[in-house]
């Protein structure tokens, strides 16, 4: 997402992982030229993106004739001009004026749609797995891949190559790096087959092609062994026992000579500043909370000692970190609230903590949130990067 700041009253963006183009604020420009920016904007989003393009005015509160009639000659053109794209505008119930003013859009062109905002109207907000997790499984997604499109060309990533995403969850990994990387092939592999149904829907709905997504075990797949020349495992290693288990599995189905890449967390060197004793107390928790239900939330720095026992070469580690400056401070402090909620509550809850522990433990995470949303505060999530080539 490349956010533009247009002018003091209003922000337009596009986010790539939902096609979604949005617009906040007030738009009361007094001539066409403020547009320019936030109009260069859409072009490019219509420009790149396939199937359907969602503009997002749910935080638009005031919009003169000027702004209205600007932004829908644009989004008329594109329609004449491309008959293969979908527009959905989605609106606020909040603000009844959006809803009543562009629908007369879609009286004009029968590929604009109009969609009041509810908990039906996309699949990201409506899909419910685990507590509702994963819309921000998507937003996690979107602060992490701005940096890891820049990493994976230097863990075996190109174009044209045969590539598993295991663990792939709700798909949005795999979607982006079809469209960034253009590989031949994509088999993306998850046991859920809630997860698997939602990424199916995406895929469908983006006109993505050249991923199969296919429901199996990571630790004893079906897939045929020497296949791929890619595999990857994002956030999936923590979560398990026995991680050993899975590696291996990734080796199997690996090409001699290919990579296979993971990634993982170390959250007790999440940070935060003000406030810093006690994000750092709760981060220090979370890690102790995971190893209670024999999982590694710690498992980051480890990536090479267990590559290397998986038997792999050439294993190359980095780490980056994502903050608060990574694009809209709030999507941070969003993903922050929902670790809270799984982990102070549902976790918490089912070890056995007393009030007053998990009373302290919410407040860690509360105090994050307040620093990424601080003006002059600093808030940090560490992911660990590695990769290993399988010998020849």
């Amino acid at each position: 997402m490349n956010p533009y700041d247009l002018n003091p009253r209003f922000k337009a963006q596009y986010d790539l992982n939902n096609q979604e183009f949005s617009i906040s604020g007030i738009m009361r420009p007094q001539s066409i030229d403020e547009l320019a920016p936030s109009i260069a904007v859409l072009k490019d989003s219509i420009e790149h993106v396939r199937g359907v393009l969602y503009v997002n005015i749910k935080r638009l509160t005031q919009m003169n004739n000027t702004a209205f009639q600007t932004f829908s000659r644009v989004l008329i053109d594109a329609c004449r001009a491309r008959t293969d794209l979908k527009f959905v505008i989605i609106t606020s119930s909040v603000a009844g004026w959006m809803t009543k003013k562009f629908g007369r859009l879609s009286g004009l062109e029968p590929n604009i749609a109009v969609e009041q905002y509810d908990s039906a109207f996309y699949p990201g907000q409506s899909f419910l797995e685990e507590g509702g997790f994963i819309p921000i499984l998507r937003t996690q997604t979107k602060m992490t891949w701005r940096h890891e499109r820049t990493i994976l060309p230097r863990h075996g990533m190109q174009s044209g190559i045969v590539m598993a995403d295991i663990c792939c969850g709700i798909g949005d990994f795999a979607v982006l790096v079809q469209k960034e990387f253009q590989p031949s092939r994509i088999v993306a592999l998850d046991h859920s087959r809630s997860s698997l149904a939602y990424a199916r829907s995406v895929a469908a709905a983006f006109y993505i092609r050249g991923i199969e997504y296919t429901y199996g075990d990571a630790s004893e797949m079906l897939l045929d062994e020497g296949q791929f020349d890619l595999v990857t495992c994002r956030h999936s290693l923590q979560v398990f026992d026995k991680p050993e288990l899975i590696l291996k599995e990734l080796f199997r189905i690996c090409k001699p000579g290919g990579r296979v890449y993971i990634t993982n967390e170390k959250n007790s060197h999440c940070l935060g500043e003000p406030r810093a004793d006690s994000i750092q107390w709760t981060y220090n928790e979370v890690a102790k909370l995971w190893a209670y239900f024999k999982m590694d939330i710690e498992l980051g720095p480890k990536s090479r000692r267990y590559l290397a026992e998986a038997g792999f070469e050439d294993i190359r580690v980095e780490s980056f970190m994502v903050t608060n400056q990574d694009g809209d401070p709030q999507d941070f402090a969003d993903v922050v609230a929902a670790w809270e909620n799984v982990y102070a509550g549902e976790m918490a809850a089912k070890r056995g903590d007393p009030p007053a522990f998990i009373r302290r433990f919410r407040q860690g995470f509360q105090d994050h949130i307040f620093a990424a949303l601080h003006p002059k505060g600093y808030a940090g999530w560490p992911i660990w990067a590695a990769s290993g080539r399988k010998p020849l």
